[in-house]
């Protein structure tokens, strides 16, 4: 692991990476547009394990940890995500409210694995806990009409199911020694699809919405190159060319100098909200989310200088 400072090429490969995952809360909501979300995961991991299934070898682990993370960061995490953003969570406020896995991680990891709580995590969870006490004034305060109680529970949800596919990812990585994360991450992404594509027969009744339905041959000629390359982007940009980059930094250089990057992953998510789809914050949400972002920064910043440089575990997925 290199110590020395991140050269301009990791720089480049760190502040890309910000930009792709802060970014894809937009393209989720344009797809959305075409797309009802069950429909979008499917569509989503078909075009993150293509072509790359037939080129990358099985993990060499036991399969129930493939399993276990594709259903509980592919179908829950991507699931519950999709249908908040549909039925009432702006991009901008998802990016925010998607970080609070690091707390949700924190806590299955103290209950599950017995680890324990750093003071830092503790003052992050306090201010994080306040955060979402704003978030929840919002709504008793009237809030704003892009933003819905049901969207904003299944979005926190939807942290709670990446937090979950943490603990699978941390316990199949001690289960074997020649654990690949790109071998993991490519072939769990096969889990979802199926899974999504029931959901969505049930779930997606022509009646309800004929346009969107799988059997509509309309539909899909009518779908705007638009939502086509959004799914594009979030298949194989957010997901395995991000994902790829941000390993190569962890790979090359210790915790303390790639972590802090990932604080700006709701920054990038919220200018995108703010610009790219006129989305309206209230003052509510504006304190929710920097306390939020305070609680990441308590977290991250303050853990790492309070420890030696160690090798972080890789996360596996935006």
């Amino acid at each position: 692991m290199n110590e020395s400072r991140l050269s301009g090429r990791d720089l480049a490969a760190a502040l890309g990476v910000i930009v792709i995952w802060g970014s894809n809360f937009v393209a989720m909501k344009y797809a959305l547009h075409d797309f009802t979300p069950f429909q979008l995961g499917a569509a989503r991991y078909l075009m993150a394990v293509l072509p790359l299934v037939f080129f990358i070898r099985a993990p060499q682990l036991h399969w129930k940890w493939v399993l276990l993370y594709g259903l509980f960061q592919g179908v829950g995490q991507f699931g519950l995500l999709f249908t908040a953003l549909k039925v009432g969570m702006t991009a901008a406020l998802a990016s925010v409210l998607m970080q609070t896995q690091v707390f949700f991680s924190a806590l299955f990891g103290a209950v599950l694995l017995h680890e324990r709580m750093s003071r830092p995590l503790v003052g992050g969870l306090l201010l994080a806990a306040g955060g979402l006490a704003c978030f929840g004034m919002n709504f008793v305060a009237g809030g704003t009409g892009t933003t819905t109680l049901l969207g904003f529970m299944l979005n926190l949800c939807a942290a709670a199911m990446w937090a979950a596919s943490n603990i699978v990812a941390r316990k199949a990585q001690q289960s074997s020694p020649r654990f690949e994360p790109l071998q993991f991450l490519v072939w769990s992404s096969l889990v979802p699809i199926v899974p999504f594509l029931l959901l969505s027969l049930l779930f997606d009744p022509s009646a309800a919405a004929p346009g969107m339905a799988w059997s509509n041959s309309a539909k899909w000629s009518s779908v705007p190159w638009t939502s086509w390359l959004a799914i594009a982007y979030l298949g194989w940009i957010a997901t395995i060319w991000a994902y790829a980059m941000w390993t190569g930094l962890l790979k090359r250089h210790a915790t303390n100098r790639v972590a802090p990057f990932s604080l700006g992953v709701p920054v990038v998510g919220l200018s995108a909200g703010v610009l790219v789809l006129g989305e309206v914050i209230s003052a509510w949400q504006w304190a929710g989310i920097a306390l939020l972002v305070a609680a990441l920064a308590c977290v991250m910043l303050g853990g790492l200088m309070s420890r030696p440089s160690t090798p972080r575990p890789q996360r596996l997925d935006s």
